[in-house]
Formats: structure tokens, sequence, C-alpha cells
């Protein structure tokens, strides 16, 4: 699918207020470490797993599902999928991931979007797949080094070099980004400070 956009941002959207009620509020949840699809029905990784996982993603993460934080981020969504042209159809949100970076922890390349929809029958999500994937900015810029954002120009093109960018438009606090689910991706390691973020994911029909 050819993007006039590969992602639409909004510089500085979150209040610092908020950011730092969500910081504080994501640490008193309880902390995981975070998976792959791979790995997501196996329980506590541990051994070979999880030196496996690690070659790819390396972070923690606690879940959310509050509708404080849903009501603030959600519009911004809306804003964006209409703003750069996508259109997509989707009506539902997964919980929101609190995502800690801290010193070395970073995620390789991936999409959070697959071809096959949820087959989850007692679930909302059943039968949808992710449509656009959103990251807010938590941490102050001056808190951490590393943990840059990029995305792939040719989309992860087999046989090619990836191409990035980076999206140095989210550096500021609270901001939020927004990109199609099915946009090759990564988070830099983190060099120095912990870099907080949340991700959120929205779910519609499927584009056939």
């Amino acid at each position: 699918m050819n993007l006039k956009n590969t992602y639409w941002y909004f510089q500085s959207a979150l209040s610092p207020k908020f950011c730092d009620e969500l910081i504080e509020y994501g640490n008193m949840q309880k902390e995981q470490t975070a998976v792959t699809g791979k790995f997501k029905d196996k329980g506590e990784l541990v051994g070979e797993d999880l030196k496996d996982l690690k070659k790819k993603r390396d972070s923690n993460v606690a879940w959310l599902n509050d509708q404080w934080i849903y009501k603030e981020i959600l519009p911004y969504v809306k804003t964006a999928n209409e703003n750069a042209g996508w259109n997509f159809q989707w009506d539902i949100s997964e919980s929101c991931q609190f995502t800690k970076y801290k010193l070395n922890q970073y995620y390789g390349w991936h999409c959070d979007s697959w071809d096959i929809p949820y087959d989850r029958p007692n679930d909302p999500s059943h039968g949808k797949i992710r449509k656009l994937s959103v990251t807010c900015s938590l941490s102050h810029p001056e808190d951490y080094e590393g943990g840059e954002l990029e995305f792939a120009k040719n989309n992860n093109e087999p046989g090619k070099k990836i191409e990035t960018t980076a999206c140095s438009e989210i550096l500021p606090r609270g901001s939020i980004v927004v990109f199609p689910s099915f946009v090759w991706h990564r988070v830099k390691k983190v060099t120095k400070g912990t870099r907080y973020s949340l991700v959120i994911w929205t779910c519609g029909k499927p584009y056939y």
C-alpha cells in the first residue's frame, strides 16, 4: 500500500501534568518483560527463549485500560487518520501499553499488524486487525539519550536495504505520533537514562 504520509504527529499535545500522572500511574502497575507475538502465550520466559527474545526486543511494560487515557488520546488518532489521508475504518482500541526503555534496552525492526484477524470469539477484537498505532512521548528529552523512533521508508521490502527516517518530531515531551500498523519501525537502544512512552493500537475490519 503506497502512503503519502508514513506518519502524522502532534508536538507537545499532552500536558506535562498528564505525562507526570501517566508515568506515576504506570510505574504503580505490575511490570512485565515485553514480548513479541512469537512468545505471547509462553508465560514467563527463561533460558534460550529469553535470550532469543532479547535479540529482537528488550523493554518493560505494564497494561492500562483506563478511560481517562483513551479520552485524552483517541481524538488525536481520529484527526491523524483524516489529516494524513488514510481514512482507515477502526472502531476499538486495545489495552494501552505503558513502556519503559531502560539503559541499553530497545526494540528492533517490526510492524504491529499481521494478515490474520484476531481469533477471539469472546472479545470485541474478534475478526479484526490492527489498523493504526500510536506512540506518546512521556519523558523529558533531557532525561535520556538514544531511544529514537525510526520508520522504514521502503517498509522492509525483502532483499532491500532498510532506508530509515527518524521521527524527531516527537522528541518534545507530550508529543504523539500516529502511523499505519503495517509500517515497519524500531526504537533504537537507550544509551542513558530511561525513556517512557505509551503505545495504543486501534483495530477494525480487515482491508479486504
